[in-house]
Formats: structure tokens, sequence, C-alpha cells
């Protein structure tokens, strides 16, 4: 799944998307956002508008 849209993308399909890839394939939400060459801080508004929060200590968004 492409996530070049993921502005447009549904926040909690997105979510899923994102803590699965950091459980699975990512040390880090910069290493992510770099492997996808997605904006970081936009993917945190995008998630943060629906509550969602970066948690560093899990490598997750909760």
């Amino acid at each position: 799944m492409s996530l070049q849209n993921f502005l447009t993308m549904d926040p909690h399909l997105l979510l899923s998307i994102v803590n699965m890839k950091l459980r699975d394939n990512h040390e880090s939400l910069e290493d992510f956002t770099r492997s996808y060459d997605i904006d970081l801080q936009a993917l945190c508004d995008k998630l943060s508008e629906a509550g969602y929060h970066y948690q560093a200590s899990n490598n997750q968004f909760k």
C-alpha cells in the first residue's frame, strides 16, 4: 500500500498501517518517514487531529 496519499486517508486506517509498519520494519518514526519519503510533521499532525500521538518509548501512536 502506498503511503504517498496519507493526508487523504482515514486516520484510523492510517494509524493501523503506520503502527504495523513501525512494529514490523522500523526502529523509529524518523526511520519510517525517511523510508517512505513522507513528511514527519504532516504525519504527526494528521494523526494528532484524530487524537493519536507518537510515543517513542513504545515506537507507536496511541
